[in-house]
Formats: structure tokens, sequence, C-alpha cells
């Protein structure tokens, strides 16, 4: 993570920095040494800091998650936001929480009393109920990371490349050994043409990159669903 560009796009109208960990769509962990950079900007231009960390339990390759709460210093200038929905396959419910000091908190909620009106008791009642059984989270790294693993080995072959993915289900492909079409196009036309949704990457950024030929794939599938599309993406002519 180029940490010194961060730095340089901080200006003093700045109130609050929003960061994403594991990252996405990139798929990017951070490391000890990514908090510490983080931590100094914070501090260097009092900021607030809101953490995304919705994926904490999907973090691959024996990788920790090392969230903001656990530092003393982050934990008082930080709202970070957690989803029920990544956790427990339930993403339709959209129903998450947040995590924040008492003078934080107190701010946040009487916003949130005004723009939150949909989770009704049922899906509080049933969250509450798998959250009595740590066995119902614990292995999801295991769980996604051989789902990662099985769709990797299945697109050897293919002229897709496969990036990187620390965390998260989703994971991205450079597919500029297919077309040179920007990723909007070649997502729409692949889809149509080949049977496989592939994501655009663009539409996640204020000013993408002219040159991105980068899309994603969700893995969060069953073994055939991902062996056919897999199937799919080293046969099909574009």
């Amino acid at each position: 993570m180029d940490w010194d560009e961060v730095r340089s796009r901080i200006t003093t109208r700045t109130r609050m920095i929003i960061t994403n960990n594991p990252h996405n769509p990139v798929g990017k962990v951070f490391r000890a040494e990514d908090l510490a950079a983080l931590k100094e900007i914070v501090i260097q231009h009092d900021l607030l800091l809101l953490s995304d960390e919705v994926y904490e339990h999907l973090v691959f390759d024996g990788l920790p998650h090392l969230s903001v709460l656990a530092d003393p210093e982050l934990y008082s200038r930080s709202m970070v936001t957690f989803s029920f929905g990544k956790t427990f396959h339930a993403t339709g419910w959209k129903t998450g929480y947040i995590v924040a000091p008492p003078d934080l908190s107190t701010e946040f909620r009487k916003v949130h009393q005004f723009n939150m009106f949909s989770v009704h008791t049922p899906s509080q009642v049933a969250l509450a109920t798998f959250m009595e059984d740590p066995a119902s989270w614990c292995g999801l790294d295991d769980f996604y990371q051989d789902k990662r693993d099985h769709f990797t080995r299945d697109l050897e072959g293919s002229p897709f490349q496969v990036l990187p993915c620390e965390g998260t289900y989703f994971g991205l492909l450079d597919y500029s050994g297919i077309s040179d079409e920007d990723d909007l196009t070649f997502a729409r036309k692949y889809t149509e043409r080949c049977g496989v949704a592939l994501i655009p990457i663009s539409p996640f950024y204020k000013n993408a990159p002219e040159d991105n030929r980068t899309v994603r794939v969700c893995f969060a599938k069953t073994e055939a669903v991902l062996e056919q599309a897999a199937s799919r993406m080293r046969t099909a002519i574009y």
C-alpha cells in the first residue's frame, strides 16, 4: 500500500479517513506496518477513522486480521463496521454493527436512528442464535480459502491471469491477454457470450486507470458451479 500517496492527498480540510480491511475489491489484508503507517497519518492530521472490516473472518493463508480496535489510540478515533451478513451467509438481510468509543458512538446514534428502519426482530433473533455457536463462523477462513484455491487451480490453462486474493470471497482476474476493451464493455460482452458473470472494477473507483484490464468473480459458489465456470473460461472463444 502506498501510504506516501495517502499522506500527499490529505489537506487541512480532511476530517475523516476511510479504510477497508480486508479490502474490497482488491482482497488486500493489512500488515502491522500498514496499521503503523495509518496510525501515523491519523494522529499527525488529527483525523477520525471509519474502518470497514466486514470481511474480518475471511482472511487466507494464515494471515491474521489486524483490527484498528486493538490499538488504543486508533480505537479512540475510530468507528469500525462489521457485517453479520458476510459472516453468516445472509448478505440479503443487510444487518451489521458498529464498534466505537462512547463519544463517537453517541454522535453516530443521533444519525442512525433516522436512517435505519429495516432490521426486523426475527433477523436479530436468528443472528443471536447463530452467535451462540462459534463453530458457525470460526472456520470461514479455511472454507473460503478452499474455494479460492479450487477455482484458481481450475482456471489453469485459461487466458485469464489470477491476481492475489488475501481476503474476501471475490477474486480479481487480469483479462489483458483476451481483450483491450474497457472493463465495463468486456464484462458485459463476456457474460453474454460465454455465460460467466464477470464484475467490472472501475465502478468501485472515482478515477479508475484507463488501462485497467481487471474484472472480479465471486467464488462463494458450490464446487460444481466453480468447475463449470472455470471450464467455460478455459475453453470459451470470446
